[in-house]
């Protein structure tokens, strides 16, 4: 479910924000933080995002392309968690994933920036990228098959996947499909899709996460990227 931008920020304030963008870039926001409260996201110092929980996404934000501070603060207070400084491209688009534990430990919180490719795939394509974001998970195998189809003699279309990683585009063929997420070097099943459908020109970024409070059982959040 999208998480929409704060109904007190018109239209027309967020073009007096972000007036004189020539050609700009696009830029969207998610919560995969399994054990981080609600956030508010502050950008060069206008509170743009209001209390986003985790497993929820923002919609593309066009902005001017340049250099932003970005602050995550638990939502309704000034309490700072995270921070970042991305310098956005003219042309481009970004998503930025909070990702880890507030708690802490192997896999702290911190924010990943991906430059995303919406460039639509040819007409009988489509265009999947799968991020680690589950701290709770070691590395990992992901295997795309048709629906149950046994995994005995397939091989991962990627291995050994650790946590805050990022695979390229896969394109694959229009048609039904099944993703599973195995512990790495294991047929082990940690996540499953179960049946994804797919049509022409559509791109998805699959991003696998904990549950609440962290730990299995794990899941996936599926964002809409085109189409």
């Amino acid at each position: 479910m999208m998480k929409q931008f704060l109904s007190v920020l018109t239209l027309s304030a967020l073009s007096a924000v972000f007036a004189f963008a020539q050609e700009g870039a696009r830029i969207r926001v998610v919560h995969a933080s399994p054990d981080a409260p609600a956030v508010d996201v502050i950008v060069d110092g206008a509170k743009t995002l209001a209390n986003l929980p985790f497993r929820e996404y923002s919609e593309y934000l066009s902005v001017p392309a340049k250099s932003y501070d970005i602050r995550v603060n638990v939502a309704g207070t000034a309490t700072e968690v995270l921070s970042a400084n991305p310098t956005l491209a003219p042309g481009r688009d970004y998503t930025v994933i909070a990702v880890g534990r507030v708690s802490g430990g192997e896999n702290p919180l911190r924010l990943l920036l991906l430059e995303d490719d919406n460039s639509a795939p040819q007409g009988d394509q489509v265009k999947l990228r799968v991020v680690h974001g589950a701290p709770g998970a070691p590395a990992v195998d992901v295997y795309v098959t048709t629906p149950f189809e046994s995994l005995d003699a397939k091989t991962p279309v990627l291995t050994n996947v650790p946590f805050g990683a990022a695979s390229g585009y896969l394109t694959v063929p229009i048609q039904m499909y099944q993703g599973r997420v195995a512990v790495a070097g294991t047929k082990t099943i940690a996540i499953d899709t179960m049946r994804l459908v797919t049509w022409g020109g559509m791109i998805r970024t699959i991003i696998a996460v904990d549950t609440q409070g962290g730990g299995a059982p794990f899941d996936v959040i599926l964002l809409p990227d085109r189409g």
